[in-house]
């Protein structure tokens, strides 16, 4: 990785269509070299997808939070499954610190959120006690 791979990674971060005729332009690079960097980022797998920006609000789930848990001892995995398995889950982490896990959810509202958190995670057999944290702003990216 050099200064120019990571200048293609912040120009894909910003717009993962942005096509390879474009990079190679903003960057000064011809298309068949930004087109061989590329690749080799995707063959290397620090470039492991191409994904898209979501308004989340505008799909009616515009209150994200973080749901700290803190979990029964060897539980992970079977716990992880089932926080995957939440159609509010959108980051499923095993962390360190006064909680083992963190999701990131996203509810309708806060009634949602309620019934999410107190009646379907607390339920989860491998959950010993909850944290939530509401998002008031979100940020992606350096923008």
């Amino acid at each position: 990785m050099d200064a120019v791979d990571r200048e293609i990674l912040d120009i894909l971060r910003a717009d993962s269509r942005t096509s390879i005729r474009d990079v190679a332009s903003r960057i000064g690079l011809s298309r068949a070299t930004a087109y061989a960097r590329v690749k080799r980022l995707i063959d290397t797998k620090v470039i492991r997808g191409f994904t898209i920006d979501v308004d989340h609000a505008a799909l009616g789930l515009g209150l994200p939070a973080y749901v700290h848990v803190r979990i029964k001892q060897n539980s992970w995995k079977s716990f992880r499954k089932k926080a995957w398995a939440l159609d509010e889950a959108a980051h499923v982490a095993l962390v360190a610190g006064d909680f083992d896990c963190v999701i990131l959810v996203r509810a309708r509202d806060a009634e949602h959120l309620r019934e999410l958190v107190l009646e379907r995670i607390q339920a989860l057999p491998e959950v010993v006690a909850t944290q939530t944290v509401l998002v008031f702003e979100e940020h992606v990216g350096p923008s």
